[in-house]
C-alpha cells in the first residue's frame, strides 16, 4: 500500500491560470486529500466514492506525492500564518 497526498492551493489563482486543475467542485483556496491505496486509480476512486465533490479528471492532472508505507516518512505538515 501507498499513501497518496494531493494538495492544491488556489490562493493566487487568476484568469491566466484557467487551464490549472480544479480538484474540488466547491470554491476553495486550499484543498488537501490523503488516501491510502494500492494504486493512484484506487485512491482517486476512493475519493470520488465519498460523493464529497472531488473531481477525478483534475486529480489525475495534479500528480500526488506518493509515499511507501514500508518506511517512516512525514506525510504532511502545515504551518499557516
Amino acid at each position: 500500500m501507498q499513501a497518496f497526498v494531493w494538495r492544491h492551493n488556489r490562493t493566487f489563482h487568476s484568469h491566466s491560470m484557467i487551464q490549472e486543475p480544479c480538484v474540488h467542485q466547491d470554491f476553495y483556496l486550499d484543498a488537501v486529500a490523503v488516501v491510502v491505496a494500492a494504486t493512484m486509480e484506487e485512491a482517486v476512486a476512493k475519493l470520488v466514492q465519498q460523493n464529497k465533490g472531488w473531481r477525478a479528471e483534475d486529480l489525475y492532472r495534479l500528480p500526488p506525492k506518493v509515499f511507501s508505507l514500508q518506511e517512516a516518512a512525514v506525510l504532511f505538515s502545515d504551518i499557516r500564518g
